[in-house]
Protein backbone atom coordinates (compact mmCIF):
# COMPACT_ATOMS: atom_id res chain seq x y z
CA UNK A 1 0.00 0.00 0.00
CA UNK A 2 1.33 3.66 -0.76
CA UNK A 3 2.90 5.63 1.93
CA UNK A 4 0.78 8.48 3.24
CA UNK A 5 2.30 11.49 3.39
CA UNK A 6 0.89 14.44 6.04
CA UNK A 7 2.70 17.73 5.78
CA UNK A 8 1.17 20.17 8.65
CA UNK A 9 1.97 23.66 8.16
CA UNK A 10 0.72 26.92 10.17
CA UNK A 11 -1.55 27.92 7.18
CA UNK A 12 -2.37 25.13 5.25
CA UNK A 13 -2.30 21.19 5.48
CA UNK A 14 -0.78 18.85 2.23
CA UNK A 15 -1.97 15.39 1.87
CA UNK A 16 -1.57 13.22 -0.60
CA UNK A 17 0.13 9.31 -1.15
CA UNK A 18 3.69 8.79 -1.82
CA UNK A 19 4.67 8.93 -5.75
CA UNK A 20 1.96 11.61 -6.98
CA UNK A 21 3.47 14.90 -8.39
CA UNK A 22 1.66 16.84 -5.68
CA UNK A 23 -0.91 16.38 -2.67
CA UNK A 24 -4.12 15.33 -3.44
CA UNK A 25 -5.72 17.78 -0.69
CA UNK A 26 -4.41 21.06 0.36
CA UNK A 27 -6.90 23.04 2.79
CA UNK A 28 -6.30 25.56 6.19
CA UNK A 29 -5.16 24.10 9.24
CA UNK A 30 -8.25 25.40 10.74
CA UNK A 31 -10.43 23.84 13.58
CA UNK A 32 -13.94 24.55 14.76
CA UNK A 33 -16.23 22.11 16.81
CA UNK A 34 -19.19 22.20 18.50
CA UNK A 35 -18.38 23.75 21.93
CA UNK A 36 -17.39 26.74 20.45
CA UNK A 37 -20.53 27.30 18.81
CA UNK A 38 -22.69 30.69 19.76
CA UNK A 39 -25.74 29.74 21.79
CA UNK A 40 -28.42 30.44 19.20
CA UNK A 41 -31.17 28.47 18.19
CA UNK A 42 -31.11 26.32 14.75
CA UNK A 43 -27.30 26.53 14.78
CA UNK A 44 -26.41 22.77 16.43
CA UNK A 45 -25.08 20.84 13.25
CA UNK A 46 -24.85 17.31 12.91
CA UNK A 47 -20.95 17.11 13.18
CA UNK A 48 -19.24 17.45 16.30
CA UNK A 49 -15.85 19.74 14.58
CA UNK A 50 -15.27 20.87 11.36
CA UNK A 51 -11.48 21.34 9.89
CA UNK A 52 -9.90 23.13 6.51
CA UNK A 53 -12.32 25.22 4.59
CA UNK A 54 -15.16 23.70 6.35
CA UNK A 55 -14.16 25.40 9.81
CA UNK A 56 -13.31 28.89 7.96
CA UNK A 57 -16.65 29.09 6.22
CA UNK A 58 -18.31 28.57 9.67
CA UNK A 59 -16.44 31.94 11.31
CA UNK A 60 -19.72 33.68 11.82
CA UNK A 61 -21.06 31.48 14.08
CA UNK A 62 -18.36 29.17 15.60
CA UNK A 63 -14.89 30.78 16.96
CA UNK A 64 -12.19 29.12 14.57
CA UNK A 65 -8.79 28.08 16.04
CA UNK A 66 -5.50 27.17 14.94
CA UNK A 67 -3.78 24.45 16.62
CA UNK A 68 -0.31 25.28 15.12
CA UNK A 69 1.94 28.32 15.68
CA UNK A 70 5.08 29.40 14.12
CA UNK A 71 5.05 25.34 12.78
CA UNK A 72 5.21 23.88 16.15
CA UNK A 73 1.94 22.32 17.80
CA UNK A 74 0.36 23.88 20.55
CA UNK A 75 -3.46 21.78 20.91
CA UNK A 76 -2.97 18.37 20.56
CA UNK A 77 -6.59 17.18 21.44
CA UNK A 78 -7.62 19.77 18.10
CA UNK A 79 -4.35 18.51 16.21
CA UNK A 80 -5.53 14.95 16.46
CA UNK A 81 -8.80 15.44 15.54
CA UNK A 82 -7.46 17.03 12.48
CA UNK A 83 -5.55 14.18 11.55
CA UNK A 84 -8.58 11.88 11.91
CA UNK A 85 -10.55 13.86 9.65
CA UNK A 86 -7.28 13.57 7.21
CA UNK A 87 -7.12 9.45 7.25
CA UNK A 88 -11.04 8.78 7.66
CA UNK A 89 -12.84 11.69 5.81
CA UNK A 90 -10.53 12.45 2.97
CA UNK A 91 -8.68 9.37 2.27
CA UNK A 92 -11.33 7.16 3.67
CA UNK A 93 -8.36 4.49 4.26
CA UNK A 94 -7.44 2.33 7.39
CA UNK A 95 -3.84 3.67 8.89
CA UNK A 96 -3.15 0.04 10.00
CA UNK A 97 -2.26 -0.75 5.93
CA UNK A 98 -0.03 1.76 5.33
CA UNK A 99 3.22 3.75 6.19
CA UNK A 100 3.16 7.44 7.25
CA UNK A 101 5.21 9.95 6.67
CA UNK A 102 5.13 13.27 8.36
CA UNK A 103 7.06 16.77 8.56
CA UNK A 104 8.22 18.88 11.50
CA UNK A 105 9.32 22.17 11.26
CA UNK A 106 13.19 23.03 12.16
CA UNK A 107 14.54 22.75 16.13
CA UNK A 108 10.67 21.31 17.09
CA UNK A 109 11.41 20.06 20.35
CA UNK A 110 11.86 15.93 20.57
CA UNK A 111 9.18 15.48 23.20
CA UNK A 112 6.59 16.42 20.45
CA UNK A 113 7.89 13.69 18.30
CA UNK A 114 7.30 11.33 20.70
CA UNK A 115 3.62 12.80 20.74
CA UNK A 116 3.28 12.42 17.44
CA UNK A 117 4.50 8.85 17.68
CA UNK A 118 2.42 8.17 19.96
CA UNK A 119 -0.89 9.24 18.78
CA UNK A 120 0.30 7.63 15.51
CA UNK A 121 0.86 4.32 16.89
CA UNK A 122 -1.55 4.19 19.73
CA UNK A 123 -4.25 6.14 18.36
CA UNK A 124 -4.17 5.30 14.92
CA UNK A 125 -2.48 2.15 14.53
CA UNK A 126 -0.09 2.88 11.63
CA UNK A 127 1.94 0.38 10.08
CA UNK A 128 5.54 2.45 9.27
CA UNK A 129 6.16 6.10 11.16
CA UNK A 130 9.16 8.30 9.71
CA UNK A 131 9.39 12.31 10.69
CA UNK A 132 11.41 14.32 8.16
CA UNK A 133 12.74 18.00 8.82
CA UNK A 134 10.49 20.41 6.49
CA UNK A 135 13.91 21.94 5.16
CA UNK A 136 15.25 19.15 4.38
CA UNK A 137 12.28 17.28 2.00
CA UNK A 138 12.25 20.80 0.35
CA UNK A 139 15.91 20.21 -0.74
CA UNK A 140 15.74 16.87 -1.36
CA UNK A 141 12.48 17.90 -4.51
CA UNK A 142 15.15 20.88 -5.01
CA UNK A 143 17.38 18.22 -6.31
CA UNK A 144 14.96 17.02 -8.23
CA UNK A 145 14.42 19.66 -10.34
CA UNK A 146 15.58 20.53 -13.73
CA UNK A 147 17.57 24.20 -12.48
CA UNK A 148 19.68 22.25 -9.93
CA UNK A 149 20.53 19.45 -11.98
CA UNK A 150 22.00 22.41 -14.37
CA UNK A 151 24.31 23.78 -11.45
CA UNK A 152 26.56 20.58 -11.62
CA UNK A 153 26.17 20.38 -8.21
CA UNK A 154 28.58 17.50 -6.57
CA UNK A 155 26.17 16.83 -3.74
CA UNK A 156 22.14 18.32 -4.23
CA UNK A 157 21.82 17.56 -0.50
CA UNK A 158 23.77 19.95 0.08
CA UNK A 159 22.31 23.77 0.47
CA UNK A 160 20.61 26.56 2.49
CA UNK A 161 16.46 26.25 2.28
CA UNK A 162 14.60 29.35 2.79
CA UNK A 163 11.22 27.52 3.65
CA UNK A 164 8.64 30.41 3.79
CA UNK A 165 4.76 30.04 4.44
CA UNK A 166 1.78 31.50 5.85
CA UNK A 167 2.72 31.55 9.33
CA UNK A 168 6.31 31.49 9.66
CA UNK A 169 10.31 31.60 7.59
CA UNK A 170 12.91 29.74 8.38
CA UNK A 171 16.38 29.81 6.63
CA UNK A 172 18.49 26.08 7.10
CA UNK A 173 21.31 25.07 6.36
CA UNK A 174 21.61 21.54 5.32
CA UNK A 175 25.21 19.61 4.82
CA UNK A 176 24.94 16.29 2.94
CA UNK A 177 21.74 15.90 4.38
CA UNK A 178 22.00 16.85 7.84
CA UNK A 179 21.10 19.94 9.48
CA UNK A 180 23.19 22.49 10.84
CA UNK A 181 20.87 23.30 14.05
CA UNK A 182 23.42 26.09 15.39
CA UNK A 183 23.07 27.90 11.40
CA UNK A 184 18.85 27.86 11.41
CA UNK A 185 17.72 31.24 11.65
CA UNK A 186 13.62 32.13 12.27
CA UNK A 187 12.36 34.93 10.52
CA UNK A 188 8.82 36.57 12.24
CA UNK A 189 8.02 37.60 8.94
CA UNK A 190 5.73 35.42 5.99
CA UNK A 191 2.71 35.07 4.03
CA UNK A 192 0.25 36.21 6.95
CA UNK A 193 2.38 39.27 7.22
CA UNK A 194 2.07 40.03 3.51
CA UNK A 195 -1.72 39.31 3.95
CA UNK A 196 -1.91 42.01 6.35
CA UNK A 197 0.18 44.66 4.54
CA UNK A 198 -2.08 44.66 1.83
CA UNK A 199 -5.37 45.21 3.97
CA UNK A 200 -4.17 47.45 5.64
CA UNK A 201 -3.37 49.19 2.49
CA UNK A 202 -6.68 48.58 0.48
CA UNK A 203 -8.52 49.58 4.03
CA UNK A 204 -6.65 52.96 3.70
CA UNK A 205 -7.14 53.39 0.01
CA UNK A 206 -10.59 51.75 -0.43
CA UNK A 207 -12.51 51.17 2.78
CA UNK A 208 -15.68 51.97 2.03
CA UNK A 209 -15.75 49.99 -1.27
CA UNK A 210 -14.91 46.70 0.28
CA UNK A 211 -17.92 45.06 2.51
CA UNK A 212 -15.87 44.59 5.97
CA UNK A 213 -16.74 40.89 6.21
CA UNK A 214 -14.75 40.70 2.99
CA UNK A 215 -11.33 42.24 3.64
CA UNK A 216 -9.36 39.45 4.63
CA UNK A 217 -10.40 37.34 1.57
CA UNK A 218 -9.76 40.11 -0.74
CA UNK A 219 -6.04 41.03 0.83
CA UNK A 220 -5.36 37.08 0.44
CA UNK A 221 -6.88 37.41 -3.09
CA UNK A 222 -5.30 40.75 -4.64
CA UNK A 223 -2.16 39.19 -2.63
CA UNK A 224 -2.16 35.71 -4.98
CA UNK A 225 -3.35 37.73 -8.18
CA UNK A 226 -1.44 40.68 -8.33
CA UNK A 227 1.56 40.72 -5.94
CA UNK A 228 4.79 40.69 -7.17
CA UNK A 229 8.76 41.55 -6.25
CA UNK A 230 10.23 44.98 -8.02
CA UNK A 231 13.63 45.50 -8.82
CA UNK A 232 13.58 48.73 -7.21
CA UNK A 233 11.35 50.22 -4.66
CA UNK A 234 12.20 54.24 -5.20
CA UNK A 235 11.84 53.40 -9.13
CA UNK A 236 7.97 51.44 -8.77
CA UNK A 237 6.91 54.17 -6.68
CA UNK A 238 7.78 56.29 -9.55
CA UNK A 239 6.38 54.42 -12.47
CA UNK A 240 3.23 54.08 -10.37
CA UNK A 241 2.97 58.07 -10.00
CA UNK A 242 3.19 58.88 -13.40
CA UNK A 243 1.65 55.82 -14.85
CA UNK A 244 -2.02 55.36 -13.54
CA UNK A 245 -2.66 52.71 -16.06
CA UNK A 246 -0.70 50.40 -13.59
CA UNK A 247 -3.54 50.04 -11.14
CA UNK A 248 -6.02 47.30 -11.70
CA UNK A 249 -9.61 47.63 -11.60
CA UNK A 250 -10.51 44.72 -9.58
CA UNK A 251 -14.62 43.37 -9.58
CA UNK A 252 -15.30 40.82 -7.27
CA UNK A 253 -18.81 38.65 -7.65
CA UNK A 254 -21.20 37.85 -4.79
CA UNK A 255 -24.11 36.02 -4.05
CA UNK A 256 -27.65 37.22 -5.86
CA UNK A 257 -25.87 39.10 -8.28
CA UNK A 258 -24.32 41.56 -7.07
CA UNK A 259 -20.70 42.89 -7.07
CA UNK A 260 -18.34 45.28 -5.46
CA UNK A 261 -15.14 46.88 -7.41
CA UNK A 262 -12.04 47.90 -6.07
CA UNK A 263 -8.39 49.73 -7.27
CA UNK A 264 -4.89 47.64 -6.87
CA UNK A 265 -2.21 50.27 -6.96
CA UNK A 266 0.92 50.87 -4.58
CA UNK A 267 0.02 47.19 -2.57
CA UNK A 268 1.31 45.36 -5.44
CA UNK A 269 4.83 45.67 -4.61
CA UNK A 270 4.44 46.46 -1.23
CA UNK A 271 3.49 43.47 0.43
CA UNK A 272 6.44 41.08 -0.72
CA UNK A 273 8.70 44.05 -0.17
CA UNK A 274 8.29 43.49 3.82
CA UNK A 275 11.41 40.35 3.26
CA UNK A 276 13.71 43.34 1.91
CA UNK A 277 12.96 46.26 3.53
CA UNK A 278 11.25 45.27 6.77
CA UNK A 279 11.80 48.89 8.41
CA UNK A 280 9.53 49.99 6.25
CA UNK A 281 7.07 48.15 7.92
CA UNK A 282 8.01 46.76 11.30
CA UNK A 283 10.16 48.15 14.58
CA UNK A 284 10.42 45.03 16.15
CA UNK A 285 12.69 42.84 13.35
CA UNK A 286 14.64 45.34 10.30
CA UNK A 287 17.03 42.56 9.40
CA UNK A 288 16.42 42.40 5.52
CA UNK A 289 16.20 38.38 3.85
CA UNK A 290 19.38 38.56 2.43
CA UNK A 291 20.99 39.60 4.79
CA UNK A 292 19.92 36.53 6.83
CA UNK A 293 20.74 34.10 4.80
CA UNK A 294 24.27 35.34 4.61
CA UNK A 295 24.35 35.30 7.99
CA UNK A 296 22.89 31.65 8.27
CA UNK A 297 25.96 30.62 5.87
CA UNK A 298 28.71 32.30 8.11
CA UNK A 299 27.34 30.56 11.05
CA UNK A 300 28.44 27.58 9.23
CA UNK A 301 31.74 25.78 9.19
CA UNK A 302 34.09 27.34 6.48
CA UNK A 303 34.74 24.84 4.95
CA UNK A 304 30.90 24.04 3.82
CA UNK A 305 29.81 27.68 2.89
CA UNK A 306 30.73 28.12 -0.83
CA UNK A 307 28.33 24.72 -1.63
CA UNK A 308 25.63 26.62 0.79
CA UNK A 309 25.94 29.86 -1.42
CA UNK A 310 25.52 27.75 -4.51
CA UNK A 311 22.51 26.14 -3.93
CA UNK A 312 20.43 28.31 -2.17
CA UNK A 313 16.34 26.64 -2.55
CA UNK A 314 13.16 28.35 -2.14
CA UNK A 315 10.04 26.75 -0.70
CA UNK A 316 6.73 27.56 -0.14
CA UNK A 317 4.08 29.72 -1.50
CA UNK A 318 5.00 32.97 -0.34
CA UNK A 319 8.24 32.18 -1.87
CA UNK A 320 6.78 32.00 -5.62
CA UNK A 321 6.06 35.30 -5.75
CA UNK A 322 7.31 36.93 -9.66
CA UNK A 323 10.21 38.17 -9.54
CA UNK A 324 11.25 37.08 -5.81
CA UNK A 325 14.03 34.43 -6.59
CA UNK A 326 15.81 36.91 -9.04
CA UNK A 327 15.90 39.90 -6.23
CA UNK A 328 16.95 37.74 -3.47
CA UNK A 329 19.89 35.95 -5.58
CA UNK A 330 21.02 40.08 -7.05
CA UNK A 331 20.73 41.49 -3.20
CA UNK A 332 22.78 38.16 -2.15
CA UNK A 333 25.06 39.09 -4.75
CA UNK A 334 25.81 42.25 -3.46
CA UNK A 335 26.02 40.84 0.17
CA UNK A 336 28.96 38.78 -1.07
CA UNK A 337 30.79 40.77 -3.19
CA UNK A 338 30.46 43.76 -0.63
CA UNK A 339 32.32 40.88 1.96
CA UNK A 340 35.01 39.72 -0.48
CA UNK A 341 36.02 43.93 -0.58
CA UNK A 342 36.26 43.77 2.73
CA UNK A 343 38.38 40.76 2.33
CA UNK A 344 40.30 42.11 0.13
CA UNK A 345 41.36 45.30 1.96
CA UNK A 346 43.05 43.45 4.12
CA UNK A 347 44.64 40.90 1.80
CA UNK A 348 48.73 41.46 0.88
CA UNK A 349 47.71 40.70 -2.75
CA UNK A 350 45.43 42.98 -3.58
CA UNK A 351 44.74 41.89 -7.46
CA UNK A 352 43.93 38.22 -5.79
CA UNK A 353 40.54 36.79 -7.27
CA UNK A 354 38.18 35.26 -4.93
CA UNK A 355 35.10 33.97 -6.79
CA UNK A 356 31.84 33.02 -4.71
CA UNK A 357 29.40 31.41 -6.78
CA UNK A 358 25.52 32.32 -5.58
CA UNK A 359 22.62 30.30 -6.99
CA UNK A 360 18.95 31.03 -5.69
CA UNK A 361 17.28 28.08 -6.93
CA UNK A 362 13.20 28.20 -8.04
CA UNK A 363 11.01 25.16 -9.80
CA UNK A 364 7.72 24.14 -10.47
CA UNK A 365 7.73 22.11 -7.06
CA UNK A 366 8.48 25.34 -4.85
CA UNK A 367 4.74 25.88 -3.69
CA UNK A 368 4.49 22.07 -2.64
CA UNK A 369 8.60 21.26 -1.99
CA UNK A 370 8.29 19.50 1.49
CA UNK A 371 5.28 17.75 0.48
CA UNK A 372 6.80 16.87 -2.88
CA UNK A 373 9.96 15.56 -0.91
CA UNK A 374 8.31 13.67 1.32
CA UNK A 375 6.77 12.11 -1.77
CA UNK A 376 9.60 11.44 -3.31
CA UNK A 377 11.14 10.04 -0.25
CA UNK A 378 8.03 7.63 0.26
CA UNK A 379 8.11 6.17 -2.76
CA UNK A 380 11.73 4.44 -2.49
CA UNK A 381 13.00 1.83 -0.84
CA UNK A 382 14.35 3.86 1.66
CA UNK A 383 11.60 5.30 3.44
CA UNK A 384 11.05 1.52 4.24
CA UNK A 385 14.42 0.92 5.82
CA UNK A 386 14.49 3.72 8.33
CA UNK A 387 10.75 4.35 9.33
CA UNK A 388 9.70 2.94 12.66
CA UNK A 389 7.22 0.47 12.84
CA UNK A 390 4.74 -0.70 15.19
CA UNK A 391 6.97 -3.46 16.18
CA UNK A 392 9.75 -1.55 17.97
CA UNK A 393 7.12 1.15 18.92
CA UNK A 394 5.63 -2.18 20.64
CA UNK A 395 8.98 -2.62 22.08
CA UNK A 396 11.21 0.42 23.07
CA UNK A 397 8.18 2.94 23.27
CA UNK A 398 7.83 7.19 21.36
CA UNK A 399 11.55 7.35 21.94
CA UNK A 400 12.40 6.00 19.16
CA UNK A 401 10.96 9.15 17.18
CA UNK A 402 13.37 11.27 18.97
CA UNK A 403 15.91 10.70 16.68
CA UNK A 404 15.12 10.10 12.61
CA UNK A 405 17.79 8.43 10.66
CA UNK A 406 18.52 10.45 7.25
CA UNK A 407 17.31 8.69 4.49
CA UNK A 408 20.80 9.48 2.74
CA UNK A 409 22.47 8.42 5.50
CA UNK A 410 21.23 4.60 5.67
CA UNK A 411 22.47 4.01 2.56
CA UNK A 412 26.16 5.18 3.77
CA UNK A 413 26.22 2.68 6.47
CA UNK A 414 25.13 0.03 4.08
CA UNK A 415 28.06 0.68 1.88
CA UNK A 416 30.33 0.52 4.92
CA UNK A 417 29.98 -2.72 5.34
Amino acid sequence: MPVIVLDNGTGFTKLGYAGNSEPLYTFPTAYADQESVSRKPGLLDDLDFYVGYEAQDRIGTHTVTYPMRHGIIEDWDKMERLWQHCIYKYLRCEPQEHGFLLTEPPLNPPENREYTAEVMFETFGVGKLYIAVQGVLALYASAQSKKSAKLGLENPLTGTVIDSGDGVTHVVPIVDGYVINSGIRHIPLAGRDVTNMVLQKLRNREGPNIPPEEALRMAQVVKEKYCYVCKDLAEEFNKFDQDQSLFHRHTQPQKGGKSFSFDVGYEQFLGPEVFFHPEIFSQDYTTPLPNVVDETIQACPIDCRRPLYKNIALSGGTTTFKGFHNRLQRDMRRVVDARIARMKEDLIDKTRDIQIEVNVVNHDLQRYAVWCGGSHLGATSQYQEIAHTKQQYDEYGPSICRHNVMFQSALREKRKY
